[in-house]
């Protein structure tokens, strides 16, 4: 006796969607973002004062602003080099924002204490209050 494999209508659609694709490309998506994220954070690299207490946590909406300071003295807001003058252009900017960030300062710690403080005093000096100063966990 022969079995046949037919179907009985040959031209109904198939009602099972395959999500094997679709479950592969998340994980890539999910270790792309994995492998870039850490390197988006820490662009200028900068060997930061140290701390012995653990970092607060930050509420998720809270904007910060980054003002790096390496070891030989050149200011960069966010990623991008700047002169004095123009982080007091850029820091009036963000002042005039009716929720304005919070300026997180990254200063290497082998600079001298008087650069830090030039910098403090330009966003002191624009009305921004809140001023993040970043350091290491031992």
């Amino acid at each position: 006796m022969a079995r046949t494999f037919r179907r009985k209508q040959s031209m109904a659609a198939i009602s099972e969607i395959n999500v094997t694709p679709l479950i592969d490309l998340a994980f890539a998506l999910l270790i792309i973002f994995m492998i870039t994220t850490p390197l988006l954070e820490q662009t200028i690299p900068l060997q930061l004062p140290l701390e012995n207490q653990r970092p607060q946590a930050s509420r998720d909406d809270t904007q910060f602003q980054t003002v790096s300071i390496r070891a030989d003295g050149k200011v960069y807001w966010g990623d991008e080099p700047v002169t004095l003058a123009t982080l007091d252009d850029l820091l009036g900017s963000a002042a005039a924002n009716p929720d304005p960030p919070v300026i997180s300062i990254r200063a290497d710690g082998r600079i001298p204490y008087q650069k830090v403080i030039e910098v403090i005093d330009l966003v002191k000096g624009n009305d921004l209050t809140r001023i993040s100063l970043d350091t290491q966990v031992k």
